[in-house]
């Protein structure tokens, strides 16, 4: 059973994981919306436990070296996105501090506690309140396993709700971000935040929580 595999997996080594990934979005000063992005019940729950129950491998050689040569450039990561968006048209996003902050800090949490969460480093409205994003709306997409950033943007497009996030038509800015781990499930950890200019308009919704290996989180104005 744990054999089983993810709309968002990609081949690995020996010794690897199964890519995994997660996604958030928010809008300003906004109340949690969940819904599922595409992994649902049955399949989402058995998946689950067997990511959780089975403890890192040891890597083989060839993956230790994969591993390695994992890096992020922040720039590669923003043209990647942009050339997605554009093709889509939609305007460009511009690299962003605040975000990069908060996308690393994210990224750590998860390799340091070997856990694909949103809550990994403080739940997502603790973060953008402390990286003083409460008036912009802002969305994050988390990755597990990836060992490229084109490798991380393709699994995110994969799945109908980490591309909404990707295609944010308000967003402006982004923050990426690479943590590694060799003892962890995942070994290579991805955080991506977008976020739009400033909002003024505060009236909140919310929806269910839908358990989920692959999920996505949204706060947002009432219409």
């Amino acid at each position: 059973m744990c054999a089983m595999r993810s709309a968002a997996s990609s081949p690995a080594g020996a010794g690897e994981r199964r890519p995994g990934i997660a996604a958030i979005g928010r809008q300003a000063a906004g109340m949690t919306t969940l819904r599922s992005a595409f992994v649902l019940g049955t399949l989402a729950l058995l998946l689950a436990a067997c990511a959780s129950s089975e403890p890192g491998r040891p890597l083989s050689p060839a993956a230790v070296e994969r591993l390695n040569a994992v890096h992020l450039d922040p720039a590669e990561a923003g043209r990647i996105l942009n050339a997605y968006r554009a093709s889509k048209g939609l305007g460009p996003v511009r690299p962003d501090p605040r975000l990069m902050a908060m996308a690393q800090h994210q990224a750590d949490a998860m390799a340091r506690g070997n856990t694909l969460s949103h809550d990994a480093g403080g739940s997502f409205t603790s973060r953008v309140h402390g990286a003083g994003l409460d008036a912009m709306r802002t969305a994050e997409n988390l990755g597990g396993g990836y060992f490229s950033t084109q490798e991380a943007f393709d699994g995110w497009q994969r799945s109908s709700g980490h591309n909404a996030n990707l295609l944010m038509p308000e967003a402006t800015r982004y923050g990426i971000a690479l943590a590694k781990n060799p003892e962890t499930q995942y070994r290579a950890w991805w955080a991506l935040v977008v976020a739009s200019e400033p909002e003024q308009r505060r009236t909140l919704s919310a929806g269910p929580l839908v358990p989920a290996r692959n999920e996505t989180f949204r706060w947002g104005p009432s219409p």
